[in-house]
């Protein structure tokens, strides 16, 4: 089960500098509000996600109502992103969002997930994106979410039983129907993303991508910055390695489902702390939170992508909107590149795994 191995020896790797010049870095794009585009959408570079307000996960199931507080209060902040997914709980995520959302829809920009079918019981019962069903999950998503449209409207994960034309097709059909705003896809290959991009214009590609895995630099960020895709990571804090609360010692719950994700097994952590240290010194060098230095990095990287890290606390949200004050000179910027890609990382996919559907 654990895949290890050295940080990826790509060529890119201060491809988020190669072009700038010696100013400062900004990690918030470049309009005057300092949102970001995802095809015809105007999102806060930092957005909100909302897996973990459903149970299963890493918590205890939080209190409903808190949860709707939480993305209220997110608003108030200034965040106008959420994103979520019908698995997550399943349904439960979804129906959160939609009580939460009830009296700031208009001013704000939905992300929901399709992928899966599911039995009698809600259980998962494995992935389906054929047509009719992509229709049928997307009544059931606007019921839950109340609201006439989804926003941005993602391919969860590849079924391998569907052309991608077929996926696409699909949801450019709910596009022409105004049920859905914007095309998304997560962990599919360069690829599967050309494909789906000729068919019905992508405006998003999810995938994982962080400090520690960054397998993206591999070819996904460049086919994205080709075809005018933006690229929202998810997992950028490591699942909150990066927030500098575990040491060589930190186990988990068996229902904690980093128990089972390879970065987090004891040999892992030992060696994948070493990223959390270098994290740690900018922090101090920046007057940052570990956390804040991770999500200011992606975001310094490339122009075109876009935060969604989780949580389902207060003090957490406020933090990751911190981020947003965090920006780097290019030649920071390659300093931090060259000495994280001089650290060993253990856990992350191959590289071959970067022109794979997941």
């Amino acid at each position: 089960m654990l895949a290890s191995g050295a940080a990826l020896g790509l060529a890119t790797v201060a491809s988020g500098a190669r072009a700038q010049s010696s100013q400062s870095v900004t990690t918030a794009g470049s309009s005057g509000t300092g949102a970001r585009r995802l095809g015809s959408l105007e999102v806060s570079p930092i957005g909100l996600g909302c897996m973990a307000m459903a149970p299963g996960f890493y918590n205890p199931p939080p209190a409903r109502e808190e949860m709707v507080r939480l993305i209220r209060d997110a608003h108030e902040l200034g965040v106008n992103f959420l994103d979520t997914a019908e698995v997550y709980g399943p349904f439960i995520s979804e129906d959160i969002v939609g009580e939460a959302l009830e009296p700031i829809r208009d001013e704000m920009v939905l992300a929901t997930k399709f992928g899966f079918s599911f039995n009698a019981n809600g259980g998962y019962a494995g992935r389906n994106s054929q047509p009719d069903h992509i229709r049928q999950a997307v009544e059931g998503m606007l019921s839950r979410l109340r609201t006439d449209r989804i926003d941005l409207l993602y391919l969860h994960r590849m079924d391998p039983n569907t052309p991608i034309e077929d996926i696409a097709g699909a949801v450019g059909d709910l596009i022409s129907e105004g049920k859905v705003r914007e095309f998304g896809v997560s962990e599919v290959s360069p690829e599967t993303l050309r494909g789906a991009h000729a068919v019905t214009p992508v405006a998003a590609v999810q995938s994982e991508y962080s400090m520690l895995e960054r397998l993206p630099e591999a070819a996904m960020l460049d086919t994205c910055e080709e075809l005018g895709v933006g690229f929202v990571p998810w997992g950028a804090t490591m699942r909150g390695l990066l927030a500098d609360n575990m040491n060589e010692y930190t186990r988990f719950a068996s229902e904690d489902r980093r128990s089972s994700v390879p970065f987090f097994t004891p040999e892992a952590l030992q060696t994948n702390l070493g990223v959390v240290a270098l994290a740690r010194e900018w922090a101090q060098r920046k007057e940052a939170t570990p956390v804040q230095i991770a999500l200011a990095w992606a975001m310094a990287q490339r122009d075109f992508i876009v935060h969604i890290p989780g949580t389902t606390k207060w003090p957490h949200l406020v933090e990751n909107r911190g981020a947003l004050d965090v920006s780097f000179t290019s030649e920071e910027l390659a300093e931090l590149n060259t000495s994280l890609a001089a650290l060993p990382v253990v856990g992350n996919r191959p590289e071959s795994a970067a022109y794979e559907n997941q």
